[in-house]
């Protein structure tokens, strides 16, 4: 994990988005409606600082029983949360802080999530200092097969799942707990 060794932070983000089990949400047209952030200390992988807001959905503002369900996210949630634009200046100005950071999530879809959102919306990027699969690299510094879940892989490493899945800000809290495996300075002791 060269590439993470040259920052000072992890920001580790989970997004949740507008979905449905009925397919009539087009992946293409998911928005997001959650942004949980944890920046951890490089080094010591200590929690710095956290961020969380919700996302108001304009093209599919009315979320579907199943999104509920899944994220526990009600619309009250999003009816009262700022538009995405508003909300990622929210997440740029408390980032302001730390330059030196490198963009983690577990798997490609946030990253891909953000830049549709961000293009959607015309707002510029925000996290431009690069991203980690850090699902990819869990499996490559366990010298696994294959690629886990989340919720799998804190099986894994025998620690549980605190707060509720699929809720951004619990997501990223528990990914903390993965990254000293991530990184491989601890190695799994079963599978």
């Amino acid at each position: 994990m060269e590439a993470m060794s040259k920052y000072k932070y992890f920001l580790i983000i989970d997004l949740e988005a507008t979905c449905c089990d009925q397919k009539t949400i087009a992946r293409n047209q998911m928005e997001i409606i959650e942004v949980g952030a944890v920046l951890t200390e490089a080094k010591t992988l200590a929690i710095v600082d956290e961020f969380q807001t919700f996302i108001r959905p304009v093209r599919n503002p009315a979320l579907t029983p199943f999104c509920t369900e899944l994220t526990s996210i009600t619309q009250k949630n999003v009816d009262n949360a700022p538009g995405f634009a508003e909300a990622i200046e929210h997440l740029k100005q408390w980032l302001q802080s730390y330059s030196s950071y490198i963009f983690c999530s577990w798997g490609d879809y946030d990253k891909k999530q953000f830049e549709q959102d961000c293009q959607f919306h015309q707002v510029a990027y925000p996290l431009t200092n690069g991203h980690i699969n850090i699902k990819k690299a869990f499996s490559e510094a366990q010298g696994l097969k294959r690629k886990y879940g989340m919720s799998t892989a804190l099986n894994l490493i025998g620690a549980q799942l605190e707060g509720t899945h699929h809720r951004g800000i619990d997501d990223a809290r528990n990914m903390v707990k993965l990254m000293p495996f991530v990184l491989g300075r601890k190695k799994l002791s079963r599978l």
